[in-house]
């Protein structure tokens, strides 16, 4: 992406590893000699953060875009400074799903009805006589089958209401729930991307800055190739990069699209970048803003019922708290955050398509998730299950995208797209992580080398 200067990722010299904490992650990908043999040559490296800074800086030039395969006799392309956070998030749900203002105020509203009403019903059964309760007991054991009818009907209302406002999601073809007008979500869009801007006002790359160019072209590239599908074509796509370390990007509704700097810091090269901007906006062309506030909502509805039910049933306010804490992890994390890693994987798999349509190289996809999560292991950052989690683990990712890279592949030849020469850049990295636990077998860490675990200063060999 800048410059001349090639510096490679995970190889070297078995005197490699003592170094291990020092002064650079290099980028991804040195390739074999070109008769075939693997060869390991020295290259320049300079201090820097996790991956090194190549000696000429990225404002001064870019060379032309080239969407080619990974890893052809010219070397990797190199990686920047990188400051890595716990993990790499894409389209958080707070940006990348707004939702309906009559919702963010209604919301609270309706579950403090639910707690005065449960609250209301406790006090209400206390206070009655024993002879009464007696009395109301045996009223319910005669009309149970009433009642069973009314809370059947109710079930089958919300069952109808579910069924009624299912769509088909574009591409996948996937059923969808959609409770919120899509016109709602256009408004609101808007009103987001007046907020980031005004947020991201004085850090905004201007568009003589080369790498505010390289996304304009990877993005410009990857809607030009998927101009056959309706919703790619259809929404405008408006590119802004934010001067911001955090490994991230979004893109909004409306197809405005963000791009931090520190995510151009991590990928090690164009079709790594390529397919992480194809991912985000596959979160915008499968509408799953409108989907993840659709489905969070209609569980919201639903739970307070057993809000109520909580706060009617708990002999004191104390466990209805508890009560009503247990009620919304168990509903976060059996519904909002595996429907969250479903969309995830869904995007990862659509944004996969629509790099092999630009000729990408696909294979990188799963590379740039072993490096992140080689990153964090260097890192000393906690492995958290994925259960945790809204996005899946990086190691997951990439398995998942090495299944789906067989068909991406077929994809990109009936597209006409040249062949991929060069060696397959997973092949590359799974050889040099070898080389590199090989080569720091019986070695340890020197003590010299401690620092502070949030700013590591990694030092690898290069090749």
């Amino acid at each position: 992406l800048s410059g001349n200067t090639r510096n490679c990722f995970l190889t070297g010299n078995p005197d490699s590893y003592r170094n291990l904490i020092g002064k650079g992650l290099r980028c991804l990908l040195e390739v074999p000699h070109i008769n075939g043999q693997e060869v390991y040559r020295n290259a320049n490296h300079s201090s820097g953060g996790f991956f090194s800074q190549t000696s000429q800086p990225l404002g001064e030039k870019i060379p032309p875009l080239l969407i080619s395969s990974v890893g052809q006799p010219t070397g990797c392309l190199a990686a920047w400074n990188i400051q890595i956070n716990k993990s790499f998030h894409t389209s958080p749900s707070l940006q990348a799903a707004p939702v309906p203002l009559f919702w963010i105020i209604v919301k609270p509203a309706q579950k403090l009805l639910a707690i005065i009403l449960g609250r209301s019903i406790r006090n209400w059964w206390k206070a009655l006589p024993p002879n009464k309760r007696e009395l109301f007991k045996e009223s319910a054991r005669k009309n149970k089958w009433k009642i069973l009818l009314g809370v059947s009907s109710l079930g089958v209302v919300f069952i109808m209401f579910y069924f009624t406002h299912l769509e088909e999601t574009p591409i996948t073809g996937r059923a969808r729930l959609l409770v919120f007008g899509k016109e709602h979500f256009r408004e609101l869009s808007q009103m987001e991307y007046d907020m980031w801007m005004e947020q991201f006002k004085s850090q905004m790359l201007p568009e003589t800055d080369a790498r505010y160019q390289v996304v304009e072209r990877v993005v410009g590239h990857l809607s030009e190739s998927n101009k056959d599908i309706p919703q790619v074509s259809a929404l405008k796509w408006v590119i802004h990069v934010v001067d911001e370390p955090g490994v991230n990007a979004f893109v909004l509704p409306n197809g405005q699209v963000f791009v931090f700097t520190g995510l151009l810091d991590a990928v090690s090269d164009i079709h790594q970048l390529s397919f992480i901007l194809g991912h985000e906006i596959a979160h915008a062309v499968l509408e799953h803003a409108v989907k993840k506030a659709s489905l969070v909502h209609f569980l919201d509805f639903l739970s307070l019922i057993f809000l109520t039910m909580i706060w009617a049933i708990c002999p004191r306010d104390s466990l209805a708290v508890v009560g009503q804490w247990i009620q919304s992890k168990l509903q976060e994390f059996m519904f909002d955050r595996p429907y969250s890693r479903t969309l995830e994987a869904e995007a990862d798999k659509v944004g996969l398509q629509f790099a092999a349509k630009a000729c990408v190289d696909v294979r990188a996809s799963s590379v740039f998730w072993q490096q992140m999560e080689l990153a964090e292991a260097i890192q000393g950052q906690p492995k958290l299950p994925e259960w945790l989690s809204t996005h899946p683990s990086h190691e997951n990712r990439a398995e998942h995208l090495d299944r789906l890279i067989p068909e991406a592949l077929k994809i990109r030849e009936s597209c006409n797209c040249p062949s991929l020469s060069g060696p397959d850049p997973r092949l590359i990295f799974k050889l040099n992580m070898q080389h590199l636990l090989e080569s720091s077998k019986g070695r340890g860490l020197p003590n010299s080398t401690k620092q502070d675990p949030s700013k590591p200063k990694l030092d690898f060999p290069h090749t």
